[in-house]
């Protein structure tokens, strides 16, 4: 892969989005309830243009976007991913009337959109779901359960993901396109460390026709990987633009702040935890680069290289939000603190769309994959 180095019109777009986020979407996050979905703060992204470019840029830009609002406004930038991450499989595997419906309110921020993968017996193995697809018809019901769906209960539309043949594993997964207004689905919110919108969905019988489909029955495990390959990189991007305004914060009150005789910046203790911090929010964020790249050139290996970014830049992210903290010693821990507020929300990236210790199992399985036969 080659060697990253954003281009000067990279660099002014990414400082614009720096700005935009803590001058206008800044402002629209605290007047939001926590744990609620923001709609207003969705209409200024839209109003941004920002939706809108979900669908038609690439994984570096998806990052690049990411790890910028991070930096000015976690909310905004959660509520960017989220929109994303439930609408793409419609942008990628919806039919005309699909795309046409919804797309254009998710752009503009009107309508919200949930990824409903993850259930209470299946967080992070995904072929083992259970939520029942029974045939009705020229249809299915569904029935089951889904749980810590981001943007759920309130959101205006799921990509829900069921089990349309039992015991096929991955092979038996179909994804639907389901409205929330659908009779017989149901939802509740969850009280999370960090505020985000999450809940639990039932389904109770709830109709979905061919027309709902995304993508070809059974083929439904590749629609949910493909949507995690993209965002896993930008993921590990969001973790990265966290670990730079913790970085920053340190830098800022390391310098600044006096004891022992002078500031905390003169104690080679200090300064050397300070570049250490700086070395891997670096490394994170150009794995992370390489990742989104190659997600853009086609490359074979993304599956691989997506589960790396995410998994150092998360892994990333906590040590150095964590360092940040200690750094600054009690005031950090005071409710309302931007560290405190980060601390809280870079907890939850080693977990959500696979956990590390899958990301791990992914990176494994591709090695030993293309590996020669005589070494294995």
């Amino acid at each position: 892969m080659p060697a990253f180095a954003l281009a000067p019109e990279q660099a002014a777009w990414c400082a614009e989005l720096r700005a935009l986020a803590t001058g206008r979407l800044r402002p629209l996050a605290d007047r939001g309830a926590p744990g609620r979905v923001n709609r207003p703060l969705l209409a200024g992204l839209g109003q941004a243009g920002l939706l809108a470019r979900l669908f038609d840029s690439g994984a570096l830009d998806l990052c690049l976007m990411r790890e910028s609002l991070a930096q000015g406004c976690t909310e905004a930038e959660t509520a960017l991913a989220l929109q994303g991450l439930g609408a793409h499989p419609v942008h990628a595997h919806g039919t005309p009337a699909q795309r046409d419906r919804w797309l254009p309110r998710v752009a503009d921020g009107s309508a919200v959109a949930a990824f409903a993968l993850s259930e209470p017996g299946a967080g992070s193995d995904a072929a083992a779901l259970s939520l029942a697809a029974e045939p009705d018809g020229d249809g299915w019901r569904l029935t089951g359960a889904k749980c810590w769906i981001s943007n759920a209960p309130e959101a205006d539309f799921y990509t829900v993901f069921a089990r349309t043949t039992p015991g096929a594993g991955a092979r038996g997964v179909t994804a639907f396109l389901v409205p929330a207004d659908r009779p017989g689905l149901t939802g509740q919110a969850l009280e999370m460390l960090a505020p985000h919108p999450i809940g639990a969905l039932d389904f109770d019988a709830v109709p979905v026709t061919g027309a709902d489909l995304l993508g070809a029955p059974d083929r439904g495990f590749a629609v949910a990987m493909g949507t995690l390959n993209l965002f896993r990189p930008s993921v590990g991007a969001f973790a990265v633009g966290m670990a730079q305004a913790a970085l920053d914060a340190t830098v800022a009150h390391t310098a600044r702040r006096e004891a022992f005789g002078g500031t905390l910046r003169d104690l080679q203790a200090v300064s050397h935890q300070v570049a250490e911090m700086a070395l891997r929010t670096e490394a994170a964020r150009l794995m992370v680069y390489a990742a989104a790249s190659a997600y853009d050139a086609g490359a074979a290996d993304v599956p691989r290289r997506a589960a790396m970014a995410k998994l150092l830049a998360t892994e990333t992210a906590q040590y150095v939000v964590d360092t940040a903290v200690q750094l600054h010693g009690a005031c950090a821990l005071r409710r309302g603190h931007p560290l405190e507020h980060l601390y809280r929300e870079v907890r939850a990236t080693r977990i959500y769309e696979g956990a590390s210790e899958v990301q791990r199992s992914v990176i494994a399985k591709e090695l030993y994959a293309t590996a020669p036969k005589g070494d294995r």
